[in-house]
């Protein structure tokens, strides 16, 4: 008995101080968001990264005079190439600006591409300067990637070089971003296509009118509703809908004709997907290569930056992951001071 005495007052102690700190980890974060931006823009220049790397690998594998002589060697190139490439505007070399883009259902990455690519505008180059997209996504909505797609229109509208690079898909709506880039590179294996438009909606009306449920829907216009998922469906809804789901295919198709006119879409604009080494075949893509190859390649002749708008994460979702790291911690505080009880031989009865 005295011990669960003592176990329930360690506990509300306990709890005591967690709510505590969780208050005032809250207050602290909400004043520190009013007083910062939305988010703030981190550029690295890759072409160090790939230095240090390249570095760290020859430090092991080279004796200490070798390394000596090829980072003397490397550093005296590099000097010389930004003598040769100094320019009135203060740029030394050609400059690529990579931006990533890993699409969900409703392409909200947008909202950081749209202030990045207003970045990259404001002080690119159009006559050296070019942008890479590494562009992931499975597709989603309609306007939302009509909206991503429009952003990447922004790049090439201004005169920089573009080039979409494709690792892994990039898919019907993913598709449409790439094909706003005068050149896309796609990983052999890459998921490439899906040229159409697909929508599935439940319906449980049978299940509501077993149970003698009614489902009143009232509306003003003859299509206002077409498909629903309480009611009842009609035929001519379905026929309605049908011709919607047409009509924006037809979009999407004259969409990508603007950009890529040389696809066959009779035979592409199926729904089907191609890998990459079809996908050439076929006109979807211009290149084989990964995202690495392309930087590497650039970071030989170019400046290349990576360009992200770093938000801060939401209150809510930083508190939920403090909670449960510091509620983690507790429990297994209290499991191991109950596992000590418990073998406590006075304590059994």
């Amino acid at each position: 008995m005295e011990f669960l005495t003592n176990y329930g007052l360690f506990l509300a102690k306990t709890l005591t101080w967690v709510l505590a700190i969780i208050v005032i980890a809250a207050a602290l974060i909400s004043l520190r968001q009013r007083r910062t931006p939305s988010g703030t823009m981190s550029v690295k220049r890759l072409n160090d990264q790939y230095t240090r790397r390249t570095e760290q690998l020859e430090k092991a594998v080279l004796t200490a005079k070798q390394f000596r002589q090829r980072h003397k060697a490397r550093e005296q190139a590099r000097k010389l190439e930004i003598k040769q490439g100094e320019a009135p505007d203060g740029h030394t070399r050609p400059c690529t600006y990579v931006l990533h883009f890993h699409g969900d259902l409703r392409a909200s990455q947008v909202e950081s591409l749209r202030e990045e690519i207003s970045a990259i505008l404001a002080c690119a180059r159009p006559e050296s300067d070019e942008v890479l997209v590494c562009l992931e996504s499975g597709g989603g909505l309609v306007t939302s990637y009509g909206l991503a797609a429009s952003q990447l229109a922004r790049l090439r509208s201004s005169g920089l070089a573009v080039t979409v690079s494709i690792d892994k898909v990039a898919a019907s709506g993913g598709y449409m971003m790439a094909a706003v880039a005068p050149r896309i590179v796609a990983a052999p294996f890459a998921i490439v296509g899906s040229i159409g438009v697909v929508a599935q909606i439940p319906n449980i009306h049978r299940l509501l009118k077993r149970h003698d449920v009614d489902v009143e829907l009232l509306t003003a216009g003859q299509y206002k509703r077409t498909i629903t998922v309480l009611g009842e469906n009609t035929e001519a809804g379905r026929e309605k809908f049908q011709s919607q789901l047409n009509e924006t295919h037809e979009l999407f198709k004259s969409f990508l004709l603007q950009y890529r006119p040389t696809l066959d879409l009779a035979t592409l604009a199926t729904g089907e997907y191609w890998f990459g080494t079809q996908a050439l075949s076929l006109g979807l893509i211009d290149e084989l290569a990964t995202s690495d190859e392309l930087i590497e390649r650039m970071c030989r002749d170019r400046d290349v930056f990576e360009v992200r708008l770093v938000r801060p994460k939401p209150l809510a979702k930083r508190l939920s992951g403090s909670v449960e790291n510091g509620v983690g911690r507790i429990l297994t505080i209290l499991l191991d001071q109950v596992r000590e009880k418990s073998t406590n031989p006075l304590e059994r009865i």
